[in-house]
């Protein structure tokens, strides 16, 4: 399967308007933004676990990168409620669950060559920054020399601007604005190429987002099995 994975396009996609894919594992549905491969792709995705569903243990052969959005997501090692981050680096091992039900934004295969950097932040966690023009509050929760992922909110109503050197990838967390030209809700994903910076306008009531700049596709990236 090939969804979005011409790199060289901008893409937004209003994740909450498509309709859920059931994942091998019951419970488990899918509302997928980018893929490019069969059930074992480079993907990116929003994941949704009815209550008392789970999947069963796995390896992340090419890592595993989470932003819980709603609920608590679960395994072996803790409970994450939503904010939560976390970065599984390629040979770590898991067995996700959700007793109440979560709702998550996971990105898969797109770690690059020796990228062994684990996270794992709780709600509110993380570094805090100083917030751009239009923004109230910023917090970095990864980076090296090759990415930056953080999220920020915005205020009312504010006008936003993010520049953008070597590709902007973003999902709107909590409520609206216009990003772009297109009209964006909670689970609206885009991924701009280097060069195109993100311009917005927050909705009345401001508008959360998590940003990830890095190369869309790491000259390195982790070859996929086959």
């Amino acid at each position: 399967m090939r969804l979005n994975a011409d790199l060289d396009q901008p893409v937004i996609v209003h994740a909450a308007r498509l309709d859920w894919v059931p994942s091998p594992a019951a419970g488990v549905e899918r509302r997928m933004l980018y893929r490019d491969g069969d059930e074992v792709a480079r993907a990116t995705s929003i994941v949704r676990y009815a209550p008392g569903s789970a999947f069963p243990e796995h390896v992340h052969g090419g890592g595993e990168e989470i932003l819980v959005l709603e609920g608590t997501f679960q395994d072996e090692h803790g409970d994450y409620p939503a904010g939560s981050y976390f970065r599984n680096p390629p040979g770590t091992a898991h067995s996700p669950a959700a007793a109440g039900g979560c709702t998550i934004l996971v990105r898969l295969w797109q770690y690059r060559s020796g990228d062994t950097a684990q996270v794992n932040w709780q709600p509110g966690e993380g570094q805090a920054l100083a917030p751009r023009p239009g923004a109230t509050a910023a917090r970095l929760l990864f980076e090296d020399e090759a990415e930056r992922v953080w999220t920020e909110d915005w205020g009312p109503d504010a006008e936003i601007r993010i520049g953008n050197v070597a590709g902007l990838e973003f999902l709107l967390i909590e409520g609206k604005a216009r990003i772009n030209g297109e009209d964006c809700a909670a689970q609206s994903w885009g991924r701009l190429p280097a060069g195109q910076a993100l311009s917005a306008l927050a909705g009345p009531e401001g508008a959360r987002i998590w940003v990830k700049a890095a190369p869309l596709q790491h000259p390195d990236v982790l070859p996929m099995p086959g």
